[in-house]
C-alpha cells in the first residue's frame, strides 16, 4: 500500500482495499456476463432484452471504474486482470451455451449475488469507518436492485 493523506488508518485502508477488490472481481465478471447475454440472446422481445443487457453492462462498467479508482485512491492496487478476476469472483459461472430466454434468468441470478455482496459491503465499510466506500456500495446496490427488477419483469409469468 502506498501512503496517502486520506485520514483512514493504514490497516483500515488495507481491509477496505481487500473488500473493494473482491467486489471489483464480481463487477468485471458481471459486466462480461451481461455482454455474453447481450450478444447471444434470441427470441421474443429480442431487441428490448438485447438493449437492456447492453445498458446493464454499461452501468456495471461504470461501477468497475469507480471500484478500481477507490482502491487506488486508498493506496492500493486495483486487481482487474483476467487471472485475478477468475480466482476472486463470487458469481456463479455463466454458461456459454444457453437458450435465448435463459439469459434473462441467469443474468438475474448473477445480479442478485452481486447486489447481495454490495449490501454486505455497505455494512463492512461502514463498520470500518469508511462512509465514502459505504456510499459507493450503496449506489451499486441501488442500481443492481433496479436492474434486477427490470430482469424479473421479463420473467413474470414464465414460472
Amino acid at each position: 500500500m502506498r501512503n496517502t493523506r486520506i485520514d483512514l488508518a493504514p490497516d483500515v485502508r488495507e481491509k477496505i482495499v481487500t473488500l473493494l477488490n473482491a467486489r471489483l472481481a464480481d463487477a468485471i465478471d458481471l459486466k462480461l456476463q451481461a455482454k455474453q447475454a447481450h450478444w447471444n440472446v434470441k427470441g421474443p422481445n429480442f431487441i428490448a432484452i438485447h438493449e437492456l443487457f447492453d445498458a446493464i453492462a454499461g452501468r456495471v462498467d461504470a461501477q468497475v471504474d469507480e471500484l478500481a479508482e477507490r482502491v487506488t485512491a486508498l493506496g492500493g492496487v486495483a486487481e482487474g486482470t483476467l487471472q485475478a478476476v477468475s480466482t476472486k469472483t463470487t458469481l456463479p459461472a455463466y454458461p456459454v451455451t444457453l437458450g435465448g430466454g435463459q439469459h434473462v434468468a441467469r443474468l438475474a441470478d448473477a445480479i442478485a449475488v452481486y447486489g447481495k455482496a454490495a449490501r454486505a459491503a455497505i455494512d463492512e465499510a461502514a463498520g470500518l469507518g469508511d462512509a465514502d466506500t459505504a456510499d459507493l456500495f450503496t449506489g451499486i446496490s441501488r442500481a443492481m436492485d433496479k436492474d434486477l427488477w427490470f430482469l424479473e419483469a421479463h420473467l413474470e409469468g414464465r414460472d
